[in-house]
């Protein structure tokens, strides 16, 4: 099923994807969001993903976004299944993924950068389908981190399913956290009105939001 479609952007022919993590989630959404991130990531140089999870959307997003660096980064229970799809799906840009357990972490800068500029290493943060899965203290250490990580007019990019005004935009969505919750009582679909005024008291400034397919959003925060 899946794996003539990811054999099709593979180098290699040899690797037996049915080896690897997968996440359908990641397969079905790899490339809206990326037309997206081409447009919003004209002129970035490096980004940090927050949460990579399998290692999907790194290994399909670097190649067709060549001008920028692609630093993954998760907890480290996740680096053996990021590692497997660097290794199936290798790019000069794709970068192994570091240590960042928001609990505890500050955010990781790796060696190969230039150490001129590890002040603000980063000029854009993108992160997918977290936000609903982390704790809510988590969320708002993440926009912290976020918003003294990136320089001005750097980038926060975020996607996944979001409510509005206090409702749900969908069935499919209210049966989506009502499983989140009963798995995690701290997860569940944020407010999109609760995450733009976490944003703001960190600098970052709603610039653009997409609809985007099985009612999901992507977010795009400025700092400013």
């Amino acid at each position: 099923m899946h794996d003539d479609n990811l054999e099709s952007d593979n180098p290699n022919n040899k690797v037996d994807i049915s080896a690897l993590p997968f996440s359908q989630a990641c397969e079905n959404n790899k490339q809206p969001i990326l037309e997206l991130l081409q447009t919003e990531l004209q002129g970035f140089s490096h980004v940090l993903e927050v949460g990579s999870g399998t290692g999907q959307h790194s290994v399909y997003f670097a190649p067709h976004l060549s001008h920028l660096k692609w630093q993954t980064s998760d907890v480290i229970s996740n680096h053996r299944h990021i590692i497997a799809w660097h290794n199936a799906y290798p790019a000069p840009n794709l970068y192994l993924p570091l240590a960042f357990d928001l609990a505890q972490d500050s955010v990781p800068v790796s060696s190969h950068l230039d150490s001129s500029h590890v002040d603000k290493p980063y000029d854009a943060i993108f992160t997918a389908n977290t936000l609903h899965i982390i704790s809510w203290a988590l969320v708002e250490r993440l926009f912290a981190l976020a918003g003294d990580a990136l320089p001005v007019d750097g980038k926060l990019i975020v996607y996944g399913p979001f409510n509005e005004h206090g409702k749900y935009t969908s069935e499919g969505n209210q049966r989506f956290d009502a499983m989140l919750r009963a798995g995690n009582p701290d997860s569940g679909i944020r407010d999109k009105e609760d995450i733009v005024s976490l944003a703001n008291a960190h600098h970052l400034q709603l610039s653009k939001n997409y609809a985007m397919p099985a009612n999901n959003q992507l977010l795009v925060f400025r700092k400013n």
